[in-house]
């Protein structure tokens, strides 16, 4: 016999409108069933002084490389898989029930939520960083030569040169189970060099852009700090920019003209502005804010283990601050994630038919400073999540030297 699951007496937040209004919402399975008032269920959670959110989605994210980058010669190779068990644990506790990991985790990480064989979001994959030689995903060293800390075979070589190369390394990718193609456009800011760098030609990114599309409608997410790739890359049709940090009118111009999507990660900055180049947490704050007044459309992604992945919801408190206020944040986290990755006919917001992924906040003010101490409950799949107990994060550990 079907068990209605009746969440009552709360508030939830319309993710299109912007507003907040009192109603009770009905679970069956993994669906939201039916929005009211004085609805029935089997058994009732009391949601009274609570706010219902849809289920959170970080569009950037790496779960597999918290310990791994911190001691890439001394840890087995099973450690990478491994250490997103806790990683992906604290994101379901936070509320974050959908993510897209933008480097490291395989497909094996993806079936083993699917599976329920670990707790944690779902998760959608890129694989690799695809790169030009000497870009950010060409890992080299003057001393050894190559020195490729993520060879494995489910991982595949994201090395390419040229058309040709572009649609080989698509393939590559795909043939592995990649969900996302994830393209390096310019250098690192954690490495300091070659932001405002351009690595890839015209030929290159389309032909990476075309051959993704001809494989099963996939689409790209581009690393790109400088205007110029950022640019580029729009104008060859990729899905999404992942940083922004340096956009200007043109790159932007060229986001709004191509309905290219921005992930700004601005934790990369945000969080602690002293770690990174002078200048660039002001810069990456203006070019959301251009990118927001232009019309381009923003989806919440952090870049961790940037920093912490117990700090996924400060994203944010720094969308927020940075133009889009806090319904535009969570809109952002929300419906805006969902339908950058494909998924709003199915998630994204609190509606009738749509995957019961929920996070029931204390109080119902939007006000997003400190939303990981408001989350009383998280519903993923129409199933409470387990509290996460305090100190259960302590064995992920933060990787400053992630690639940003």
């Amino acid at each position: 016999m079907t068990r209605r699951l009746l969440l009552h007496s709360g508030s939830v937040f319309d993710v299109v409108s912007g507003g907040v209004s009192a109603a009770d919402v009905v679970l069956v399975d993994d669906r939201i069933v039916d929005i009211g008032t004085g609805l029935d269920g089997d058994e009732a959670v009391d949601c009274s002084s609570g706010l219902l959110l849809p289920g959170l989605i970080d569009c950037h994210t790496h779960v597999c490389t918290a310990e791994t980058r911190r001691d890439p010669f001394g840890l087995p190779r099973s450690v990478r898989p491994l250490s997103a068990v806790p990683v992906l644990r604290t994101l379901l506790s936070l509320g974050v029930t959908t993510v897209r990991d933008a480097w490291g985790a395989d497909a094996g990480v993806r079936m083993a939520v699917e599976k329920g064989w670990i707790d944690g979001p779902e998760v959608l994959i890129s694989l690799r960083q695809v790169c030009t030689t000497g870009g950010i995903g060409d890992l080299w060293a003057p001393r050894t030569g190559p020195v490729d800390f993520f060879e494995d075979p489910s991982l595949p070589d994201p090395v390419f040169n040229g058309a040709d190369g572009a649609r080989a390394v698509v393939r590559r990718m795909v043939r592995a189970g990649a969900d996302w193609i994830k393209v390096a456009a310019t250098g690192s800011m954690a490495i300091g060099t070659g932001v405002h760098d351009l690595q890839l030609t015209i030929d290159e990114m389309e032909a990476l852009v075309d051959e993704a599309r001809r494989q099963g409608g996939r689409r790209l997410m581009v690393h790109a700090h400088g205007a110029r790739a950022v640019e580029l890359a729009a104008r060859a049709g990729v899905g999404s920019i992942e940083h922004g940090t340096y956009l200007d009118e043109a790159a932007v111009g060229a986001m709004v003209e191509a309905g290219t999507w921005l992930v700004p990660t601005l934790s990369v900055s945000q969080s602690d502005p002293e770690s990174v180049p002078a200048g660039a947490a002001e810069a990456h704050r203006e070019s959301v804010r251009l990118a927001n007044d232009a019309g381009v459309r923003i989806a919440m992604g952090t870049d961790n283990p940037v920093r912490p992945h117990t700090e996924v919801l400060w994203e944010l408190r720094h969308l927020a601050a940075a133009g889009l206020g806090d319904a535009g944040a969570l809109r952002a986290a929300t419906i805006d994630a969902a339908r950058l990755l494909g998924l709003a006919d199915d998630r994204g917001e609190v509606s009738v038919g749509k995957r019961a992924d929920l996070v029931l906040l204390d109080g119902t003010d939007l006000d997003c400073t400190s939303l990981e101490q408001r989350i009383r409950q998280v519903f993923h799949n129409g199933s409470p999540v387990a509290a996460q107990p305090a100190d259960a994060d302590q064995a992920v550990t933060v990787d400053a030297e992630q690639a940003r």
